[in-house]
């Protein structure tokens, strides 16, 4: 059960903390499992500008690729390029060595508000368990 205080998440399931203004972003433990063992990544670039669930980056999976949604409105102005060499990383520490960007959001106020709370998702991601056994 995930309880990462100031953290918000989409149905998409990625997360977003604010940090010193900033907001950093990646995917939940929920999205890595499903992925299963994570090969690769493509970030987007310094500078882009994305609108909130614009499609911004790629996850490559044994399983997979899928896309990564912006989970805010904003630029990008810092990627984790050490995950090009450790992709893993995000599997292994999804809310710490496994972020994705940082951005410097546009409309923080009314998207971050709008996102799941952690009691949200938690109940989210437990229906979607309860779907998948019963159709098991």
């Amino acid at each position: 059960m995930l309880m990462i205080e100031g953290i918000r998440l989409t149905k998409e399931h990625e997360w977003i903390i604010i940090k010193e203004g900033l907001a950093v972003m990646g995917i939940s433990d929920f999205a890595q499992r499903q992925l299963g063992d994570i090969v690769s990544i493509e970030l987007p670039k310094v500078g882009s500008i994305f609108r909130k669930m614009q499609a911004m980056a790629i996850i490559d999976s044994v399983k997979a690729s899928s896309d990564i949604y912006c989970a805010l409105s904003g630029e990008v102005i810092e990627v984790n390029e050490e995950l090009l060499e450790h992709p893993e990383w995000i599997n292994q520490s999804p809310y710490d060595l496994g972020w994705i960007v940082k951005l410097k959001p546009s409309n923080i106020e009314e998207e971050f508000n709008s996102l799941m709370t952690n009691e949200q998702y938690n109940e989210f991601i437990g229906e979607i368990e309860n779907k998948k056994e019963e159709e098991g």
